[in-house]
């Protein structure tokens, strides 16, 4: 291992690797602050260019840099404008559009870029350590243990609803998981509920309806509420840039746990950032003391660093399948496999033994590009947050733009346009009546992965006996049982010592 960190420091310390993790970082930030340009689309587009630079070790520096800087760039437009165009960050728009319209936009990109930068590196150095040894974990998880994980998802959805809208989130989340059904399924060529639709044979686009449940919305708001644009506009707070040292302590053991489950939610294939970051902002949330619940979804720092550490470490743990087993842990990992397989490059478990320079360099430039991030972006926010000051008549038609932009970019089809203005609309009545969206997305996001993975382990089982004959899928079951049952025992728990107290009285 010594020996190959020594080779792998030679290698992404070179003047050229430098320079493409500084490029690959710029353009990727670049493209994460504009919704619905996520990096599946950029590096896609960038593939030719690393081939013609033909040393597999610089071009997969530069894919990697495009990479984790788009994700670390898309927290921007989350917290400004409501506009997640990447399914990673729509959790950090929980708590970071919130801070933007109190006047903290430019605390809130600071602690976004903080926790950030801290799971990234966490993310490395774990990498660094244990990518041998979890790669052969990677390989106990099946598609049994890989629904019991959607189940862990979807059961965390109390955290997503305000007070007393647990039953109106259950209700988003059912409506998001019978929108992912639309289209044709993995294990079935036929298609189910597009109405005669010929364009929604390939089910809604998330970028659609990402864009339709916040960004749109957001714009309604604008034109019906104008007060609404002046919130967070003085200048004074958006050089607000410092954390104080109480809310330093608060967030550090957030970052702290969330780096390391989102490092390990990504090493598992198929995972990814946008489980990691959801899990995180769930689990910190109740896991907090009863005061701070409250303020999750209204403006809560720990409710920001929580998905923003978990998605960059499941970015860099993302890298364990990809190099150690060949397998893509997401959409955009399977792209960086494709460049990898272009450049001539096997990954797989004798990547280590046969190109160290390959997997060391990559994961060096990993820390390399986090730090470069941190030193990018920060003198940066003060000009980034201003656009919060700009007048309600250019900021309406500034995110109408990226919005419909974003949607059609996504399909590359018109139609989508429609379906967006008709969701959009829909959306802006729900929030009007008090329904929380974020569950209808988790539900969407969850829905085809846990429908396709309990299709494919009721087929290899031969019916439901795949959950007593895997304790893992058993463990992360009764895990997901927990995580429902407990708002209600505290909630029971705390009435029951209210009414002691009364009667003391």
């Amino acid at each position: 291992m010594l020996e190959g960190l020594m080779i792998g420091l030679a290698t992404a310390f070179s003047l050229t690797n430098i320079l493409m993790v500084v490029g690959g970082c710029l353009i990727g930030t670049f493209i994460g602050m504009l919704p619905g340009l996520g990096p599946m689309s950029i590096i896609a587009i960038m593939i030719p260019v690393a081939i013609t630079i033909g040393d597999p070790s610089a071009a997969l520096i530069l894919l990697a840099g495009v990479y984790y800087g788009a994700i670390f760039g898309g927290s921007t437009s989350s917290i400004l404008i409501n506009a997640p165009g990447v399914a990673s960050t729509v959790a950090t728009s929980f708590d970071g559009y919130p801070l933007a319209r109190q006047g903290k936009a430019g605390k809130a990109l600071t602690v976004a870029a903080i926790a950030s930068f801290c799971g990234g590196t966490i993310g490395a150095i774990l990498l660094m350590v244990f990518a041998p040894a979890l790669a052969s974990v990677a390989l106990l998880f099946h598609s049994a243990e890989y629904f019991a994980l959607m189940v862990v998802g979807l059961s965390a959805i109390a955290a997503f609803a305000g007070s007393g809208q647990v039953g109106k989130a259950l209700l988003m989340t059912l409506l998001g998981l019978i929108m992912a059904t639309v289209g044709e399924g993995a294990l079935f060529n036929m298609p189910r509920f597009t109405m005669g639709v010929m364009d929604l044979q390939s089910g809604f686009g998330f970028i659609t309806l990402a864009m339709a449940m916040f960004a749109l919305p957001e714009a309604l708001y604008l034109v019906l509420d104008p007060s609404r644009s002046s919130q967070g506009g003085d200048g004074n707070a958006i050089k607000d840039l410092r954390i104080t040292r109480a809310e330093a302590k608060s967030i550090a053991p957030v970052i702290g746990r969330q780096s390391v489950q989102g490092f390990l939610i990504g090493v598992l294939p198929g995972a990814g950032a946008t489980i990691a970051s959801f899990l995180g902002y769930a689990v910190e949330r109740n896991i907090a003391p009863k005061a701070e619940q409250e303020e999750f979804g209204k403006g809560s720092l720990k409710g920001l660093a929580a998905p923003e550490s978990a998605n960059n470490a499941a970015c860099t743990g993302s890298f364990v399948p990809l190099l150690t087993l060949g397998i893509p842990g997401s959409g955009t990992t399977a792209i960086l496999l494709g460049a990898l397989i272009a450049l001539n490059v096997t990954p797989g478990p004798r990547l280590m033994v046969d190109d160290p320079q390959i997997f060391w360099a990559v994961i060096i430039s990993m820390y390399l590009g986090n730090l470069i991030l941190l030193v990018l972006n920060l003198p940066l926010i003060p000009y980034i947050a201003k656009i919060l000051t700009v007048p309600r008549t250019f900021l309406i038609p500034f995110i109408l733009f990226f919005t419909l932009m974003g949607a059609y970019i996504g399909q590359n089809n018109a139609t989508e346009l429609l379906i967006l203005v008709g969701l959009g609309v829909c959306a802006t009545v729900l929030r009007f009546a008090d329904y929380p969206l974020a569950p209808l997305l988790i539900g969407f996001i969850l829905g085809s992965m846990l429908e396709n993975n309990f299709a494919r382990a009721m087929q290899l089982y031969d019916g439901l006996g795949f959950i007593l004959e895997r304790p893992m899928t058993m463990g992360l079951l009764a895990l997901a049982a927990i995580l429902v049952l407990l708002p209600s025992y505290r909630a029971r728990r705390a009435r029951l010592r209210a009414e002691g107290v009364a009667d003391a009285d």
